[in-house]
């Protein structure tokens, strides 16, 4: 992927920095429990987090003729502070998410399977293939579209992460993995992809402005282990394929496409007994603890600024000047 304009693209990996725009990666310590140094039926913590909600993401409309399975952001879910929503899409041409606006939050795409193509009113464009991240910082404005690239279902994941009140109205701006750039760890049939945070002692290069963890896991049959989570956060999980034991070593296994909210508690322990990979992603954020006012794809603090923000959007102001005369095409 490449940006027309600086302004509004940052590729933090190990040999690309933008010295105008780019931000020195911020890295919140996190503990690690190698599987070795824990009994296998054993939770490891002194007080593991447990699930305290489990949510069935059922796949719904959204879009132009896409289906998407929503589990943060249902009315059964509405946010898990900080993050706002979290879809897992399958998408074929010519459905899709044409041109449409973000405010005040980031969104956070991680293609599974398949591409997305994706450009914005402010001339970046590119496509997003299979492993990739694109961390999209949509601050105070944001138009852009997001369609499939290839023939056939287009797969992936998308998170929605609430910006600090502080920081709704920045300057938009990218963060843009490739496969091979996302770090990786692997150790007694544990793989990890570290997309933010840090795992096994591996760290993501993503600077989360809103401070997060992003880890993907995959459990060969018989594994387990035992992520460290810090206190403060909140955090949850989504299993991808497959069924895994979260928290305790007799619960009962929990299956693809739900969403397990994490109660309290130093960390995560998660064992595959099954005979099939287990995938799913762990993600914790800290809490903002701010007002959440969201109409569709705008989230402030306050039914006045969503009303500022319509009138922005409206009148071509204050963020969305290139939503004059911009389209996509799509």
């Amino acid at each position: 992927m490449r940006a027309i304009s600086e302004l509004f693209l940052v590729k933090i990996f190990p040999f690309v920095r933008n010295k105008k725009i780019s931000r020195k990666p911020i890295f919140y310590p996190i503990r690690n429990i190698n599987m070795s140094e824990s009994n296998q039926y054993d939770s490891c913590f002194d007080r593991p987090r447990l699930v305290i909600k489990k949510v069935l993401a059922k796949p719904q409309s959204e879009g132009n003729g896409a289906v998407v399975r929503r589990s943060i952001g249902r009315h059964e879910l509405r946010n898990l502070d900080p993050f706002l929503m979290l879809d897992e899409f399958s998408v074929s041409a010519p459905a899709g998410f044409p041109d449409h606006p973000h405010r005040g939050f980031e969104t956070v795409t991680y293609m599974l399977q398949g591409a997305f193509t994706h450009q914005d009113f402010a001339g970046h464009k590119g496509t997003i293939n299979t492993g990739d991240v694109q961390w999209m910082t949509a601050g105070r404005g944001i138009i852009h579209s997001e369609m499939p690239a290839g023939e056939g279902s287009q797969k992936g994941l998308q998170l929605w992460i609430n910006l600090s009140s502080k920081d709704k109205m920045i300057e938009p701006r990218y963060q843009e993995l490739l496969k091979e750039d996302i770090p990786r760890a692997e150790n007694d049939g544990v793989k990890i992809k570290v997309i933010a945070g840090e795992a096994m002692g591996v760290q993501s290069p993503v600077y989360t402005r809103t401070p997060t963890m992003y880890l993907d896991f995959t459990l060969q049959p018989t594994a387990y282990y035992h992520q460290a989570i810090p206190e403060s956060w909140n955090a949850f999980v989504y299993i991808v394929e497959g069924e895994g034991v979260f928290g305790i070593p007799n619960s009962g296994p929990v299956s693809a496409h739900h969403c397990l909210v994490l109660g309290p508690g130093e960390g995560l322990s998660v064992w595959n007994k099954s005979s099939k990979p287990l995938r799913f992603v762990l993600l914790g954020g800290q809490p903002l603890n701010e007002p959440v006012v969201q109409h569709g794809p705008f989230v402030m603090n306050s039914q006045d600024e969503i009303d500022q923000t319509f009138e922005d959007y409206q009148y071509c102001k204050n963020g969305f000047e290139n939503a004059r005369y911009w389209r996509s095409g799509h």
